[in-house]
C-alpha cells in the first residue's frame, strides 16, 4: 500500500483529497478552512507571538550567558512554545464551548488540592511557593494558572444558571462569591498580586452578571480590610527621616508579608535617585524606556537587557519600549484593547449566558493582566511579577493563556455558526 493510500483511507478524514497531490499549501488551506471564530482575534494572536519571538530572542542574552547557552536555543524554545500554544488554541476552539461548562466544576475541584499542595510542598522562591515540578518532562507548573481558568469557567457557569435568583443572597450570591474567596485565599499567601487580579476580575464579572450591588460593595469592603491594613503597616514601619524601612516585629516577618510591605514602601517612598537593591529593577526599566525615546533603538539593539532582571518575562514591556519606542509601546497597548473590544463583541452577540460570560471573563483576565504588567514596567504600580500575555517567555502561563484564547474563539465560532443559520446549533443545559 502506497503512502498516499494510507493517508486517504477515511473519506471523512480532514486530510481527504491530499493523496499524491498533498503539499504544504493544501495542508495550510485545509487548516485555514477548519479554523473558525473571530479572525481579528486570530490576527492578534499572530501579531503578539511574532513580537514575542523578536523580543524574547533579544532579551535572553544575559540568561544565555548565565547558563552558558546560545540565545538561539531560547529562540527555538520560544518558537516551540508558540507552536504548541497555537495547537492548543486550534483544538480548544474546535471544542463546543458548552463542554467547558460541563468540566468547569471538575477543574475547579481539582485546582483546590493542587493549590494546597503547592503551598505546602511547591518550589520555594522568595518565601513563596507558586510552582510544582512535573515529573518526566521536568517542567515547573504554576498551579494558579489552572486555578484562575477553572474559577472563571465555573463562575461563568454559576452566573448563567443563577440569573433567576441572582439578587438573592443565599441562593444567588453565596454560590458565586464562595468559590472566588476559596481560590483567592489559597493563591494570596504565595502570589498576592495574582490573587488581587483574580478578585478584581471576578467583581467586574459579578457586576456585569447582575449580582446585587449592595452584596458586591459589602464584599469589597470586607476584602479591603487586609489591603488597608497592609498599607497602614507599610507606612507605620517606614522611617521618613532616615529614608529607610524599620525592622518589622516577628509577627509581621512570616511568609511573604515582608516582601509585600517592602514593595509598597519602595513604590510609595523611593525616588529616582535611590540606588538600592529594591529600586534596581525599576531604575533599569526607566533607563530602558528613556533609551527608547519615540521610535526606539531598533530590534535587537536593547542596552538594558544585560542589566534588567527578568527582561524576558516580567519586564519585557520595558524592552519593547527601548527597542520600538513609544510608538511600539502604544501599538502593543492598542492591540490588547482591540482584543478586549473583539471579545466584548463576542459577548454581545452570544445568545447564551454561559458563553457570553465565559468570553468576557477570560478576556478581562488577560487584558487586566497585560495592563498590570505594563503598569509595573512604567512604574505606575508596585512590582507584581505577572507576565505579559502571549509576549513574555513561554511557560505554563503562556500555554494557559493560549487555552483561554482558544476557549474565547470557541464561543466566537459558535456565534459565527449561529449568524449563518436560522436555528441555534447548541442548547445549553
Amino acid at each position: 500500500m502506497a503512502f498516499k493510500d494510507i493517508i486517504s483511507i477515511s473519506p471523512d478524514s480532514p486530510f481527504k483529497g491530499f493523496g499524491s497531490n498533498m503539499n504544504v499549501s493544501n495542508v495550510g488551506g485545509k487548516l485555514v478552512n477548519r479554523t473558525k471564530g473571530d479572525r481579528v482575534i486570530w490576527a492578534i494572536v499572530i501579531i503578539l507571538t511574532l513580537v514575542s519571538l523578536l523580543v524574547v530572542y533579544s532579551s535572553t542574552g544575559s540568561l544565555a550567558y548565565k547558563y552558558s547557552k546560545s540565545t538561539e536555543s531560547y529562540l527555538f524554545k520560544q518558537l516551540g512554545f508558540i507552536i504548541l500554544g497555537v495547537v492548543i488554541i486550534y483544538f480548544a476552539h474546535r471544542v463546543n464551548y458548552t463542554i467547558y461548562s460541563r468540566v468547569a466544576l471538575i477543574l475547579f475541584l481539582i485546582s483546590i488540592p493542587l493549590l494546597l499542595y503547592t503551598l505546602l510542598f511547591g518550589v520555594q522562591l522568595n518565601a513563596g511557593s507558586r510552582w510544582i515540578k512535573l515529573p518526566v518532562i521536568n517542567m515547573t507548573f504554576q498551579t494558579s494558572d489552572l486555578a484562575k481558568l477553572a474559577l472563571f469557567m465555573y463562575l461563568s457557569r454559576q452566573l448563567s444558571r443563577k440569573q433567576n435568583v441572582i439578587k438573592d443572597f443565599k441562593k444567588g450570591f453565596l454560590p458565586i462569591v464562595i468559590p472566588v474567596a476559596i481560590i483567592v485565599l489559597l493563591i494570596a499567601p504565595a502570589n498576592l498580586s495574582t490573587a488581587l487580579l483574580i478578585a478584581g476580575t471576578s467583581f467586574m464579572l459579578m457586576f456585569i452578571g447582575r449580582v446585587s450591588i449592595k452584596h458586591i460593595l459589602a464584599t469589597l469592603a470586607i476584602a479591603m480590610i487586609p489591603v488597608v491594613l497592609l498599607l497602614t503597616i507599610a507606612v507605620k514601619y517606614y522611617d521618613k527621616t532616615e529614608h529607610a524601612p524599620k525592622e518589622l516585629p516577628a509577627i509581621l516577618s512570616v511568609g511573604r508579608i515582608p516582601t509585600w510591605i517592602g514593595r509598597i514602601q519602595t513604590f510609595m517612598y523611593s525616588s529616582k535617585e535611590d540606588q538600592n537593591e529594591k529600586m534596581y529593577q525599576i531604575n533599569q526599566a526607566k533607563i530602558a524606556i528613556a533609551n527608547g525615546g519615540f521610535i526606539g533603538l531598533g530590534p535587537g539593539h536593547s542596552l538594558a537587557r544585560n542589566y534588567l532582571p527578568q527582561a524576558y518575562n516580567d519586564f519585557i514591556f520595558a524592552i519593547i519600549l527601548e527597542e520600538y519606542g513609544l510608538v511600539g509601546g502604544v501599538l502593543i497597548v492598542l492591540v490588547y484593547l482591540l482584543f478586549l473590544y473583539r471579545c466584548i463583541r463576542v459577548y454581545r452577540k452570544c445568545p447564551f449566558a454561559f458563553g457570553a460570560f465565559l468570553a468576557l471573563a477570560l478576556s478581562f483576565m488577560l487584558v487586566i493582566q497585560a495592563i498590570a504588567n505594563m503598569g509595573v514596567n512604567v512604574n505606575l504600580f508596585p512590582n507584581t511579577g505577572v507576565t505579559l500575555p502571549l509576549v513574555s517567555m513561554g511557560g505554563s502561563s503562556f500555554l494557559f493563556t493560549c487555552l483561554s484564547i482558544g476557549i474565547i474563539l470557541s464561543v466566537a465560532r459558535n456565534v459565527e455558526q449561529l449568524e449563518g443559520m436560522e436555528q441555534p446549533v447548541v442548547v445549553e443545559e
